[in-house]
């Protein structure tokens, strides 16, 4: 190992536990384990998954609700030098056994409380893999119970910088599902990121009430570093979270904009304490401005925006001081990239486009993946010429910050002009009964594609088609105003809580491909 490379993901999160090991690390409905607990756990997981045949440079993989205890499974796995990958929490068992399969895992840990069901059925199409349940199971090794009798155990470290450590799987929103390789130190440097990016409070108090096995996960290490607490919600239940968040005290928490429309919308908010609460982190898909204009108003000036994407992160945020209700414009924008993150907005032909101009965000830096898990073609595709292409169209102010103006692949071609869902999206969310929108093309034999919009209206709030289509055509022009206009209950949604415009292309493409034949 080089004197000048980075510390491992594993070595940064056992210091952090040593250091801070009287406080309480992780707090839950039934568990509250302190730093030296919670390091004790790790060691005992430690031996459990080499006993199972976990070796360096093996796959373990995690299904479970948010749980301590497969936490540290995870991070055990990478003092092992083995390397990780979450399964979604509500994904199908057709995903879960790709992936699995995919992944090459010879380990499944997989809370039983919630999998059950799940883990017989992957047990039965992949007899060879060793499933270690956390609790008793008809299937596998009970987890809990070797630990237990195992006794006392020291920490492993055969973790380093370069060794791949997490191998978490894109949403296949554009075909087959991509397994993204990042590495131990490029996972560390991701902590060191959010530390310096993201306006922790001094000594965390923070609320996990998203997965953390996807982006909640990211802020872990870096609440531990600073000796703070993580309380895990195993669901988004608004009713749960806000009894929470007044009853610990919490200072800090992350949430996708449906889960904050959600709180918002929900006819408890005001019966609770909430003055605790100093960052409110959101992300993983564009929030309506109406919205966050809400949110301001009711929770305070607590809000801060995060960019990124599987393959990068964190890529840029805005900070608290950008979310300021005189200067409202600042809503559209993602963020300044990060202190460790160079970013370029280039064209077709990888040159940078004109100052002001849309152009396709490209980042450098320690934070970038390795590679896509066996797709040579597509890594290559997606790192050329030296840049990771995030796939997102963004224009940039003078000042720097980043406005996305849409995602490449979701881009309406209308009549030979390009047209921005997003744009028509934060159009329609700016009428007051509109609570969310998703816009998509459909086939038009006139114009090719036509603007399509699905609008879920808030609580007893009414909004015509005609009205809307008139709010935007106003706003933004007649080339970017729905042809049509969809009223619906909810909108589908992925497991990590984004709009799922696959599921809609899926359902309306079809539907408007019949009437156009």
């Amino acid at each position: 190992m080089s004197v000048h490379e980075s510390p491992t993901n594993f070595a940064l999160t056992t210091r952090a536990l040593l250091r801070h090991g009287r406080g309480i690390a992780f707090k839950t409905k039934t568990v509250e384990w302190t730093g030296a607990a919670t390091l004790e756990f790790v060691a005992r997981a430690q031996r459990l998954l080499a006993a199972s045949g976990v070796t360096p440079t093996s796959t373990v993989g995690l299904l479970t609700s948010n749980r301590a205890e497969t936490w540290c499974f995870g991070i055990a796995a990478q003092g092992l030098g083995a390397k990780v990958t979450s399964l979604h929490a509500l994904g199908s068992a057709e995903a879960h056994r790709f992936q699995l399969e995919d992944s090459e895992a010879v380990v499944l840990v997989l809370d039983s409380s919630h999998y059950l069901a799940r883990g017989a059925e992957l047990q039965a199409a992949l007899p060879d893999l060793k499933i270690l349940t956390l609790g008793p199971a008809p299937y596998g090794t009970d987890a809990l119970a070797a630990i237990e009798a195992g006794g006392t155990a020291s920490i492993t470290d055969l973790s380093q910088p370069h060794m791949i450590a997490s191998l978490n799987y894109t949403g296949g929103t554009t075909g087959r599902a991509k397994g993204v390789l990042r590495s131990s130190g490029a996972m560390a440097a991701m902590s060191a990121s959010v530390l310096s990016e993201f306006e922790l409070p001094s000594i965390p108090r923070y609320l996990a009430v998203a997965p953390i096995s996807h982006v909640s996960g990211t802020n872990v290490v870096p609440t531990l570093l600073r000796g703070g607490t993580v309380h895990l919600l195993d669901k988004f239940d608004p009713d749960v979270l806000l009894a929470t968040i007044a009853k610990e005290r919490i200072n800090f928490t992350l949430m996708v904009p449906t889960m904050i429309y959600g709180v918002l919308d929900h006819p408890g908010i005001d019966k609770h304490d909430l003055s605790s609460l100093e960052l409110l982190l959101y992300g993983a898909s564009a929030m309506s401005p109406n919205r966050l204009r809400e949110g301001i108003e009711r929770l305070g000036p607590v809000f801060s925006q995060l960019y990124g994407q599987t393959e990068c992160y964190p890529i840029a945020t805005l900070p608290k001081r950008d979310h300021d209700l005189k200067r409202p414009e600042l809503f559209e924008a993602c963020g300044f990239p990060t202190a460790i993150c160079q970013v370029r907005l280039l064209d077709d032909d990888n040159n940078d486009v004109e100052p002001g101009q849309p152009g396709e965000i490209c980042a450098r830096g320690p934070l970038v993946m390795a590679e896509y898990w066996k797709q040579p073609e597509q890594t290559a595709q997606a790192l050329a010429g030296g840049w990771l292409h995030t796939g997102d169209i963004a224009r940039a102010d003078e000042e720097g910050r980043l406005y996305i103006v849409d995602r490449k692949k979701d881009m309406i071609v209308s009549g030979g002009f390009n047209v921005y869902p997003r744009e028509i999206e934060d159009a329609l969310s700016a009428h007051p009964a509109v609570g969310m929108a998703a816009v998509i093309g459909v086939p038009d034999e006139k114009w090719g594609e036509s603007v399509f919009a699905l609008v879920v209206r808030r609580r007893d709030s009414e909004a015509s088609e005609e009205e809307l289509i008139a709010l935007v055509k106003d706003r933004k022009g007649s080339l970017h105003a729905p042809k049509q206009i969809a009223f619906v209950d909810a909108l589908p949604q992925t497991p990590l809580g984004k709009i799922d415009k696959k599921a809609i292309r899926a359902t309306y493409w079809s539907d408007q491909r019949r009437q156009v034949g």
